[in-house]
């Protein structure tokens, strides 16, 4: 079934919610289903959440009368109409800020994200965050997610970490996108692989950390390894080794692929091993005695850097309309690069 057209006109004056009316009739390969989970099956453009979220809200009816719940049974040759308003405005301002777009069609957004830059909105970042930005350029290609004309973040970067990052532009390629990162690639392609520097150089080529992650029990705004913690998977692989001014191995770089994708992961990963990345105030114990075997013009580099040397180069995953598989690359950004050549000169 195709999605509907939802109208996008809007009065200046008195604004009016329109609505486009989508009728259903239940198959007998539905009966005795939950009536969310058919009517997710036949609006595959709806996650189950916003389907639920109209039936709550009057808006699904069977011979004129609301449906109570959506655990309500469906029934063979009964036919229901679902009325789907327009997209509400986001709360949060759309801001003219300049995106570096690395690809864009109806469905999702791949945005080159530079370091400083907040994904969402939040307490101590209300505006200038990607969300804001990509509401000015996106505009009413935004369809709606979960009821509302907003970019759909189905992962997120920390704010210093600088890449490549997707964001679903409509309901269906939120729900399908956000099923892919959430599945962690076991049953499809999916690929995200960073660029880090760390102190020092671990023993192998390679590895995998392997360590579950939770709140930290006493600063919680930080993430620790700890037993009973969500699992956590980082796979590892070392590019390069930089030496200090006695020639000792002081820094490394590596490749993370994520196996999954959570809150900072790779940080806390890497200082678990003993190899925390260079400018991690977070997780770096000892970075400035650790600087301080650099040459002057690396740690100027370092210095310069003012956030974690982390970057997210390379992303792949299904595209959520077609099917085809999307692949996309990176290059580190100046202050990293900068750092780069630092380190391979410095020795």
């Amino acid at each position: 079934m195709p999605a509907p057209e939802l109208n996008e006109e809007m009065d200046d004056v008195a604004p009016e919610v329109v609505a486009t009316r989508v009728d259903i009739t239940v198959g007998p390969e539905d009966e005795g289903l939950r009536l969310d989970r058919v009517l997710a099956r036949h609006l595959p453009e709806f996650s189950r959440t916003r389907l639920q979220a109209l039936i709550a809200e009057g808006r699904v009816q069977r011979a004129g009368q609301p449906i109570a719940g959506g655990s309500a049974k469906a029934v063979a040759g009964e036919s229901y109409s679902v009325e789907v308003p327009e997209p509400e405005d986001a709360k949060p301002a759309p801001q003219d800020i300049a995106l570096d777009i690395v690809y864009e069609d109806d469905h999702l957004i791949v945005v080159d994200k530079p370091a400083g830059m907040v994904v969402h909105p939040a307490p101590g970042s209300p505006d200038g965050t990607l969300v804001n930005a990509l509401l000015f350029h996106c505009g009413t290609s935004l369809s709606g997610i979960g009821g509302v004309r907003r970019p759909g973040i189905v992962h997120r970067l920390d704010k210093d970490t600088s890449g490549l990052i997707v964001v679903a532009k409509n309901d269906r390629a939120h729900k399908r996108l956000a099923a892919q990162f959430a599945d962690h690639g076991r049953t499809g392609p999916l690929e995200r692989a960073y660029l880090a520097f760390i102190w020092g150089a671990p023993d192998l080529p390679s590895g995998t950390v392997d360590a579950p992650l939770a709140r930290h029990p006493v600063a919680r705004e930080r993430i620790a390894v700890r037993t009973g913690g969500r699992f956590a998977i980082t796979h590892w692989q070392r590019l390069a080794t930089y030496a200090d001014t006695l020639g000792r191995p002081i820094a490394s770089l590596v490749e993370c692929q994520l196996e999954t994708g959570r809150t900072h992961q790779i940080r806390v990963h890497m200082a678990h091993i003993g190899h925390p990345l260079l400018g991690d105030t977070v997780y770096g114990v000892g970075q400035r005695t650790r600087a301080s075997r650099l040459p002057d013009s690396t740690r100027q580099a370092l210095d310069g850097l003012g956030r974690q040397a982390l970057h997210a180069a390379r992303l792949g995953f299904e595209h959520p309309a077609t099917g085809e598989f999307m692949a996309f690359e990176s290059a580190l950004p100046p202050d990293l690069a900068r750092l780069q050549e630092a380190l391979a000169a410095g020795g």
